[in-house]
């Protein structure tokens, strides 16, 4: 059986950033498969960790949590984890919120390398990727999967077409800060999933 397509968020402590990622990816691609939204879990693992130890265990902040809610989503039964070859290695996609965990990878998974770029970074490259080099999309496990992969491929032969771009720790910051990590984050995610599902409508902000 095909393995979902999957996506790892990383931050620094996986309690805001990160896990923000994680959920909010899941949400955009269920809005984007529309009426086979209900078999998201099929198509995708979206899971996050961060660089550190220090909140192992813990679920995320209530500020992103709360980001989550307002958009659609839900921060109920998140845990904190802490980036291993374990989560690496089953990636087809890594997604970092800083330079700082893209060099982790360059040092210690650079096989991964050609798979991670900086969150903000990899939503500007999409608009360069031609959907139609891609293969179709088609609601079935191993066509995500092919269409998934293209596209990370794409992208990584991309990357000098625009500029990268961090995505700051709002962590002890106020709730327009996290709104504001929140639209950035869509700013990629939102335009990943209507790429990934062949959907131009899907892009639209909701």
């Amino acid at each position: 059986m095909t393995p979902p397509f999957t996506v790892l968020s990383v931050c620094m402590g996986n309690i805001c950033r990160s896990p923000m990622s994680e959920r909010l990816l899941v949400l955009r691609l269920r809005e984007a498969l529309g009426t086979e939204g209900d078999r998201v879990g099929d198509f995708l693992l979206s899971h996050s960790c961060g660089l550190g130890s220090w909140h192992v265990g813990e679920g995320m902040t209530e500020a992103t949590a709360r980001e989550l809610r307002e958009r659609g989503g839900t921060g109920e039964g998140f845990h904190s984890r802490q980036i291993g070859a374990d989560k690496v290695d089953i990636s087809d996609l890594i997604l970092t919120a800083t330079t700082e965990q893209v060099d982790y990878i360059r040092h210690n998974h650079p096989e991964a390398l050609e798979r991670t770029f900086l969150v903000r970074h990899f939503g500007a490259l999409l608009s360069h990727v031609d959907a139609d080099a891609l293969p179709p999309f088609a609601p079935a496990p191993e066509a995500v999967q092919a269409r998934g992969v293209a596209i990370v491929k794409a992208a990584d032969g991309l990357r000098d077409r625009s500029a990268e771009s961090e995505l700051d720790d709002p962590w002890g910051l106020d709730t327009a800060t996290y709104r504001r990590i929140g639209d950035e984050l869509d700013e990629t995610l939102i335009p990943f999933a209507a790429l990934l599902t062949g959907e131009p409508g899907a892009g639209d902000r909701p």
